[in-house]
C-alpha cells in the first residue's frame, strides 16, 4: 500500500545520507523506522510481559523479610529531620 509523506529539506537530506550510509533504499529505511516506532508505541504493558515469571520464584525471604520495617524507620527518620 502506498502512502505519501512530505519532508522538509533537512529531513530529506538526513534520510538520503542515512540510507546511503546503511546501504539501503530510502523506502526501506522509512519502513524499518516506522515499524520500530510502532512496536515501541504498541508494546505490551510490563505486567503482561512479566506474567509468565510472576510467582515462579520461591524464597525464604532472607533480608527482604524485614524490608518493610526498615523502610518505615527510614521514612520516620526523614520526617523527624
Amino acid at each position: 500500500m502506498a502512502k505519501s509523506v512530505r519532508f522538509d529539506r533537512n529531513l530529506e537530506s538526513l534520510l538520503e545520507e542515512a540510507a546511503h550510509t546503511l546501504g539501503v533504499s530510502q523506502s526501506e529505511l522509512i519502513r524499518e523506522a516506522i515499524a520500530e516506532k510502532c512496536r515501541k508505541v504498541l508494546k505490551p504493558p510490563l505486567i503482561q510481559s512479566l506474567a509468565p515469571f510472576i510467582g515462579r520464584i520461591k524464597s525464604k525471604g532472607g533480608r527482604a523479610r524485614n524490608s518493610g520495617a526498615a523502610f518505615k524507620r527510614t521514612l520516620l527518620e526523614k520526617k523527624a529531620r
